[in-house]
């Protein structure tokens, strides 16, 4: 039997993460800012991690297959198919999105043996960052690793089972029920929150300010930071208010810490002093972690976008499906 053991808004829960948040994030920088020279990995050897990252990626398949095989039906979660799709089919295009159109600006790829070299379609070259253009006037298709594409697919799948699962059982105390009439009764599920849309602006402004006057021998854009910004605070914007009052924001922030803590193995130890991938310099903030071989400070935002912007999408599209509305009338109202 769960017990619960304390209650609040569903205000206080956000505020409550964000607090524990800060917690553990100001006092890390701290820490972290106190390194002024990396520690060096040692790459001159010919394969110093072969297919690594393609193994890596069971760090997101193994979970997706213990919880979805194990954990839901052991401990009989119900799992609305329908949510779970609609959701994964909403995200998933914006890591396609990502690799397709911006890999060639935002990331690149040095350490090939680290891959299976099969080729995924993506726009420009990501060794140079620059896009060709073909005689006839076409641009000329590049290529990414075919473990990118898993790598996003994965993770959305990996982070939703992870919240639902926290949700439904292990968390579930705290979770707002289907049938509950607080996810059926709104009148429109599309709501302007200007606090998202304020905080976009400023992160924006803040990383291009940072980008201008603090590097001023080094000419570039934040691009990849712009991205993150968007793609998780512009739902937000308009879906924030509606989510707020049904996500289990307990849920939330175990699920949280346990992606943030498993992307930073990967990125930090991983990842990037060994060149499974690497970022463009003239399209980041300029911000780095010295300690994580110079680790830029997106490379840590993004799975906190893409964990706030997964558990919002799903709480949506799952009041939706317990409104038994249409799409039109749900989202916009009548």
């Amino acid at each position: 039997m769960f017990v619960r053991t304390g209650s609040g808004s569903p205000r206080t829960g956000f505020v409550t993460l964000a607090v524990i948040l800060g917690m553990l994030v100001v006092p890390a920088w701290l820490t972290l800012s106190r390194v002024n020279v990396p520690a060096v990995v040692d790459v001159s050897f010919p394969n110093p991690s072969p297919y690594g990252y393609t193994v890596s990626l069971s760090l997101f398949i193994v979970p997706i297959l213990v919880i979805g095989l194990w954990l839901v039906p052991r401990n009989n979660v119900k799992i609305s198919k329908k949510s779970f799709v609609r959701t994964i089919a909403l995200l998933f295009p914006l890591g396609v999105i990502l690799d397709f159109f911006f890999a060639h600006l935002f990331l690149r790829f040095p350490n090939a043996n680290a891959t299976l070299h099969i080729p995924a379609p993506a726009l420009g070259d990501v060794s140079s960052g620059h896009i060709f253009i073909g005689s006839p006037g076409h641009v000329v298709i590049g290529s990414v690793p075919i473990e990118e594409y898993v790598f996003y697919f994965t993770g959305f799948v990996a982070v939703l089972l992870l919240y639902i699962w926290l949700d439904e059982y292990w968390l579930a105390a705290y979770s707002v029920p289907a049938e509950n009439p607080r996810r059926s009764d709104f009148r429109r599920l599309l709501q302007f929150h200007p606090a998202s849309l304020i905080l976009a602006v400023i992160l924006i402004a803040a990383a291009i300010q940072y980008r201008n006057h603090l590097h001023l021998n080094q000419p570039g854009f934040p691009g990849y930071f712009v991205f993150l910004v968007l793609t998780a605070l512009g739902p937000s914007t308009v879906l924030f208010p509606a989510a707020l009052p049904v996500i289990n924001w307990r849920a939330c922030s175990l699920t949280l810490f346990v992606t943030l803590l498993t992307s930073l193995l990967w990125e930090a130890t991983l990842g990037v002093p060994y060149g499974w991938w690497g970022y463009q310099p003239n399209q980041i903030m300029g911000l780095t972690i010295t300690a994580w071989n110079y680790l830029p400070i997106e490379a840590v935002c993004i799975w906190v976008a893409v964990t706030y912007q997964t558990i919002i999408t799903y709480e949506i599209v799952k009041r939706w499906q317990a409104s038994e509305k249409r799409a039109r009338h749900a989202f916009l109202g009548r």
